[in-house]
C-alpha cells in the first residue's frame, strides 16, 4: 500500500482507494474475473516489504580488455645490411610468443585477474555444495570463492590430467583447508561425503524461491524441481491437493528447516514429498474443508480448501506479527462479501517476481493484479505460516475494509476516509 503522496510504507497494508465498492451480481471469491476498470484516486507507489518476492539475486560481472599494436612493416632502412624475410619471420614469432607469454602467464598465477586468491584457514572443513549440472570451471570458482584452491587454472589442468571432467559429482562435500589438487579431485569424484543436508524454508517462500534454495542447499537443480512441482505428480498420495489450482504446488511446501542427513540420494522428488508430509501434519487438524464451508456461509461466497489457503498466502504477505494476521483476513472477507477488489500489492508482486510499479498496479492486465481483477488470485502466493493458515479459517469478526500496517504502525478502517488519516 502506498502513502498518498507516493512513498512506501516499510511494511505491510494494501493499496486501498475509493473506487472499488461495486457489488458484483454473483460474489465468488476463488477465480479472478476480468479486470474492473482503473480506480480514480490512489495511486501506488513499489512495495519494498515484497521487493522481489523476498529473493536476493546478486550477479558480478567483470570486463577484462586487452590491447595489442602491430608494428608497421619497416620499410627503406639501412642498406649496409638486408636481414633475409625468413630471419624477420622468425623473430616476428618469438616477439609474439613473449607477448603472448607476459599476457597468458598472470592470468594464470591469479584467478581474478591480479587479486589474491582468500584461502581458508588450512586444517579447517569447509562445507560446500556442487549443483546438479556444474561444469569443471563451475566447479572450480566454487572452490576458489571458498578458499579451498588458490588457483583455478591449475586446478582446471590436474582435472583434465586426470581426465575427471566427466566424473565429478554434485552435492554437499566436507573438504579440508589446505589439500592439494589430487585430493580435492579425488573427492569429487567419489561422491558427497557431507553429513549434514539441510534445507531452510522461511514463511512466505514461493515454490520458485524453494527450488533455488534446494539447488544452493542440496545441489537439486532449481529448474528439475520446477518441474517436478506439480500438484499432478503427487494428488493420488496427498488427496489435499485435489483442490490445487493451476496444477500448482504454490502454498502447499510448508515452511520448515528439513534435515536430510544420510540419506543416500536426496532428489527434487525426495524434498517435495518431506514438504507435503509436514504440510499434511500441520495443516491435517485445521480442517480446511470445513473452514470453507463455513466460510462460505458466513460471507456469502462460494469458497474451496484452496482458497481459504490463498487467503492464508495474502495475509502471510501483509500481516507483520500474528495478532494482525485475523484482523487482517477479516479485512479480505469482509471486501469479497461487498463486491470490492482485495487490492493487495503482495499478490501482483508474486506475478511479477519484483515490487510492481504504481503504473503497474493500476494498468497490468493480470490475474494476479487485484487492484484489477475482483476475487482470489488463481493460486496462492507464497508458502504461509501456520498463524496465517489459522487465521484464514478463523478470521476476527469486525467491520474493517481497510489497513495500514508498517513495521511499528497498524490502523483498521472502516471507511476509506479514516484510512486516509492514517497516513496524516
Amino acid at each position: 500500500m502506498a502513502t498518498p503522496n507516493g512513498s512506501a510504507p516499510r511494511h505491510g497494508g494494501s493499496h486501498f482507494s475509493s473506487g472499488s465498492s461495486a457489488r458484483p451480481s454473483a460474489p465468488r471469491a476463488a477465480r479472478p474475473t476480468a479486470p474492473a476498470p482503473s480506480p480514480a484516486t490512489g495511486a501506488s507507489a513499489p512495495h519494498p516489504a515484497f521487493g522481489g518476492g523476498r529473493v536476493s539475486s546478486r550477479t558480478a560481472a567483470a570486463t577484462r580488455r586487452a590491447g595489442a599494436r602491430n608494428p608497421r612493416d619497416p620499410r627503406g632502412g639501412s642498406r649496409k645490411r638486408r636481414v633475409p624475410l625468413a630471419a624477420i619471420a622468425v623473430v616476428g614469432a618469438i616477439v609474439v610468443a613473449a607477448a603472448a607469454a607476459v599476457l597468458l602467464v598472470p592470468s594464470l598465477m591469479s584467478s581474478d585477474g591480479g587479486d589474491e586468491a582468500q584461502l581458508a584457514q588450512e586444517g579447517t572443513e569447509v562445507t560446500i555444495t556442487i549443483p546438479d549440472g556444474s561444469g569443471a570451471g563451475a566447479v572450480a570458482q566454487i572452490l576458489y570463492d571458498n578458499g579451498l584452491i588458490a588457483d583455478q587454472s591449475e586446478f582446471l589442468s590436474e582435472v583434465r590430467r586426470t581426465e575427471a571432467e566427466s566424473l565429478l559429482k554434485s552435492g554437499s562435500y566436507r573438504i579440508v583447508a589446505g589439500s592439494d589438487a589430487t585430493a580435492i579431485i579425488e573427492l569429487l569424484t567419489t561422491g558427497p561425503n557431507a553429513s549434514t543436508a539441510q534445507l531452510s524454508v522461511p514463511e512466505g517462500f514461493t515454490v520458485s524461491q524453494v527450488a533455488q534454495a534446494a539447488q544452493d542447499s542440496l545441489g537439486i537443480s532449481a529448474d528439475e524441481f520446477m518441474a517436478q512441482a506439480k500438484a499432478s505428480n503427487y494428488v493420488a498420495d496427498y488427496p489435499f491437493l485435489s483442490d490445487a489450482h493451476e496444477d500448482s504446488l504454490e502454498g502447499y511446501l510448508f515452511p520448515k528447516t528439513y534435515d536430510f542427513s544420510g540419506m543416500e540420494s536426496v532428489t527434487a522428488d525426495v524434498v517435495i514429498r518431506a514438504m507435503l508430509d509436514q504440510y499434511q501434519a500441520e495443516v491435517g487438524s485445521l480442517d480446511l474443508a470445513g473452514a470453507a464451508a463455513t466460510l462460505s456461509e458466513r460471507y456469502g461466497l462460494d469458497l474451496d480448501e484452496n482458497d481459504v489457503l490463498t487467503m492464508a498466502s495474502i495475509v502471510e504477505r501483509e500481516a507483520v506479527t500474528d495478532d494482525q494476521r485475523a484482523k487482517v483476513a477479516s479485512v479480505f472477507y469482509n471486501r469479497l462479501r461487498d463486491g470490492m477488489r482485495l487490492q493487495s500489492d503482495a499478490t501482483l508482486t508474486y506475478s511479477l517476481g519484483r515490487a510492481a510499479t504504481a503504473e503497474e498496479i493500476n494498468t497490468l492486465d493480470d490475474p494476479y493484479n487485484t487492484n484489477l481483477y475482483a476475487g482470489l488470485t488463481p493460486t496462492p502466493v507464497c508458502s504461509p505460516s501456520l498463524a496465517s493458515i489459522e487465521a484464514a479459517c478463523e478470521p476476527a469478526d469486525t467491520n474493517f475494509y481497510y489497513f495500514y500496517i508498517t513495521q511499528d504502525t497498524e490502523q483498521f478502517s472502516e471507511t476509506y476516509d479514516e484510512h486516509m488519516q492514517a497516513y496524516s
